[in-house]
């Protein structure tokens, strides 16, 4: 999910809850493995994480992981935690995790976070009546292409990921192709290239993204999303459909092994009490993929120039 200047939100009560309830270090030479998945805002989320582990005295690994299908891994305590889960697109394989007692909720990322079907500003003056969903009804002819005639194209989130943009074509009964994309860069790519060359686009899309201001990328307006939308077909504009509505809030959120508190206490605290906020982990997401400094260089930057911000809540845990 995505310079200069940084930082690390901390929650006041985080931080309180933390310095109540110190805990030992637990197993110092065995490495904590942290899940890596597939875009560039998770991969900042989990080494601020990993470099907040480390200056507690722990060592850190850093695992590829596929986002859908890590939490077996994690269950199994090949994986220990996972940094950055969307509620809108996380598998049913979590949830029977958390059942079972193999894996723990470790509470709140608080990114302020959207998803959505979206569109370079430019658009709107190729499909007149943007924001507004309907428009695309009509305006549907304007993002064919070869692969989509006669229905129009919508860039989808990549395969693993799910499928939310043709789920939303499918309700609102929208005369668009949902074709996924092969990865976040190849979403980039598309972006990139509409703006450019002021070509109709629309694309499945989120934010915090460095690219959301870049290419000034706006949402279309589509019915709030609500539970009933995503179970009663008699909810919302297409009374014979499901999914007739924008996502529903995005929750951002963590995750662990059953184990991690018993193994690691204090991690288990600095993970827990660990939150990052949009406009701190966009323009670090800028730095890397636009500017083009890796994870590690950013991330460090940043660790040496703003210990205040985050060194609170490893202190916290420690004392």
């Amino acid at each position: 999910m995505k310079s200069t200047s940084f930082a690390l939100a901390l929650s006041a009560s985080a931080m309180l809850s933390g310095a109540a309830a110190a805990a030992d270090l637990g197993a110092v030479d065995t490495p904590i493995k942290l899940a890596v998945n597939e875009w560039t805002g998770q991969h900042v989320t989990t080494h601020i994480a990993g470099e907040m582990l480390k200056a507690a005295g722990y060592k850190v690994e850093y695992v590829s992981a596929g986002m859908m299908n890590q939490f077996q891994a994690i269950a199994d305590g090949d994986i220990h935690a996972t940094l950055e889960i969307w509620s809108s697109n996380v598998s049913d394989e979590y949830a029977k995790k958390v059942a079972e007692g193999t894996v723990e909720e470790l509470g709140d990322l608080e990114l302020d976070a959207k998803e959505g079907i979206a569109y370079p500003a430019h658009v709107a003056e190729l499909c007149p009546g943007l924001p507004a969903w309907e428009a695309l009804k009509a305006c549907a002819p304007q993002f064919a292409t070869a692969e989509t005639l006669p229905q129009g194209r919508l860039v989808d989130y990549p395969a693993d990921w799910g499928t939310p943009g043709a789920d939303r074509m499918a309700g609102l009964d929208l005369p668009f192709k949902a074709v996924p994309a092969g990865s976040e860069a190849a979403l980039i790519v598309e972006l990139r290239a509409a703006t450019e060359r002021k070509t109709p686009l629309l694309i499945t899309f989120w934010q915090p993204h460095w690219a959301m201001s870049a290419y000034d990328v706006k949402f279309v307006d589509l019915p709030a999303g609500e539970e009933a939308c995503f179970t009663d077909p008699a909810w919302g504009p297409n009374p014979n459909a499901v999914n007739d509505c924008d996502f529903a809030p995005s929750r951002i959120f963590k995750a662990g092994w059953s184990g991690l508190a018993e193994t690691w206490p204090a991690a288990h605290e600095i993970l827990s009490s660990y939150t990052l906020a949009v406009e701190d982990q966009q323009p670090m997401m800028g730095a890397i993929d636009v500017d083009g400094g890796s994870v590690e260089e950013v991330v460090a930057d940043w660790m040496a120039a703003n210990e205040d911000k985050w060194r609170p809540v490893v202190d916290a845990a420690l004392k």
